[in-house]
C-alpha cells in the first residue's frame, strides 16, 4: 500500500509540474492479477483498484494496523471492467459493467474474481473509516431491487449543464444518504453527453468534505485538464485514461476534456449533504 501525506496550500502553490503530479495524481491503478491501494492522510482515503484474473483476497497490510481490512472502515466499489464477482464473509455478488458495492464495517474476507479472466473486471475501489456497521449491498443503476440489491433512484440521476457550456452531463449517486447509508463514504458516477467537456464547471470547494475522481472511457490520445489548487492559486495536472487524482478540501476539482468522458468521484469527511459546496464565481478564478 502506497502512502501520501496531507499538503498545504501554502506550499502547493510552489509546487513544479513533477511535485505536483507525485502528489496528487494515482498512475498504474489498473493492474492484471494485483489489488493497488493508496492511503491519503487526507481524511485517511483509501484509494485502489482490484482487477483479478484468479481470486484475489483483500488484506489490511501493516498499514491499517488492524485484523482486516474492514475491521474499522467501510468501502464503496465500482466495476468499470468485465463482469466481476465479490465474494464477501461467503456471499457471492455478481457485479457487472457500472455497477457497485457498499461494503460495511466488520466484513472480514473479501475476495475479487472475474467471469472471464480473458476479460477481467476491473474494480474501483473508495474506503474510509468507519464508526457503524451499515448493511452490504450491491448497487445497480438499472433494474429491480431485491434482497441486498438497491436500484438507483430516479431522482439520483441527475441531468444538468448544456451543451452551449459544454458540461452537459447526467450524475448518478449510487453511495448517499436516503438510498445507500454509510458512515461517511459518498460515491456515484457521472457521464458527459457527447460534445461536452466540461465538469465541475463552474467550480466549487468543499471545505467539509474532499474528493477523489477517476476519469475512464478515454481513448488512448485524449486527455483532461484537471484544474486544482485554491481558486486564487489555480494550477492543472494533465489526466489519461483511468488515472485518478486526490483533491483536498481546500482544492477547486473542475476537469477539461480533449474530447467527453466519464468518471467516478468519491467523497469522505465532515458531512455528507451533496449540495455542501462552496461556489466559486467564474470571474473570481485565478
Amino acid at each position: 500500500m502506497e502512502l501520501r501525506t496531507a499538503a498545504s496550500p501554502r506550499d502547493v502553490k510552489h509546487y513544479t509540474t513533477e511535485r505536483l503530479r507525485e502528489e496528487f495524481l494515482i498512475q498504474n491503478l489498473f493492474v492484471p492479477g494485483e489489488i493497488k491501494l493508496v492511503y491519503s492522510h487526507i481524511d485517511r482515503i483509501i484509494t485502489g483498484a482490484a482487477v483479478p484474473v484468479s481470486p484475489l483476497t483483500l488484506t489490511a497490510g501493516d498499514e491499517l494496523r488492524a485484523e482486516y481490512f474492514l475491521q474499522r472502515r467501510e468501502m464503496g466499489v465500482i466495476n468499470i471492467g468485465g463482469a466481476g464477482i465479490i465474494t464477501i464473509d461467503g456471499r457471492k455478488y455478481e457485479v457487472g459493467f457500472k455497477e457497485g458495492m457498499y461494503i460495511g464495517m466488520g466484513s472480514r474476507d473479501i475476495v475479487f474474481d472475474s467471469a472471464d479472466a480473458a476479460c477481467p473486471a476491473k474494480f474501483y475501489i473508495n474506503s474510509a473509516p468507519a464508526h457503524k456497521q451499515y448493511p452490504t449491498v450491491l448497487i445497480r443503476p438499472e433494474g429491480e431491487p431485491g434482497e441486498g440489491v438497491v436500484i438507483v433512484k430516479e431522482e439520483n440521476k441527475v441531468e444538468c449543464g448544456c451543451l452551449e457550456d459544454a458540461n452537459h452531463r447526467v450524475i448518478c449517486k449510487y453511495i448517499l444518504p436516503g438510498q445507500v447509508e454509510s458512515c461517511q463514504l459518498e460515491m456515484g458516477m457521472t457521464k458527459l453527453e457527447p460534445g461536452s467537456v466540461w465538469n465541475t464547471m463552474p467550480c466549487h470547494t468543499h471545505d467539509r468534505r474532499m474528493e477523489v475522481y477517476l476519469y475512464f472511457e478515454m481513448p488512448q490520445d485524449a486527455f483532461v485538464m484537471l484544474y486544482m489548487g485554491e481558486p486564487s492559486e489555480t494550477r492543472h495536472i494533465v489526466m489519461r485514461n483511468e488515472e485518478a487524482v486526490i483533491s483536498p478540501s481546500w482544492s477547486i476539482h473542475s476537469g477539461c476534456g480533449s474530447r467527453a468522458y466519464t468518471f467516478i468521484w468519491g467523497m469522505v469527511g465532515e458531512n455528507q449533504d451533496f449540495d455542501d459546496m462552496d461556489h466559486v464565481a467564474n470571474q473570481d478564478l485565478m
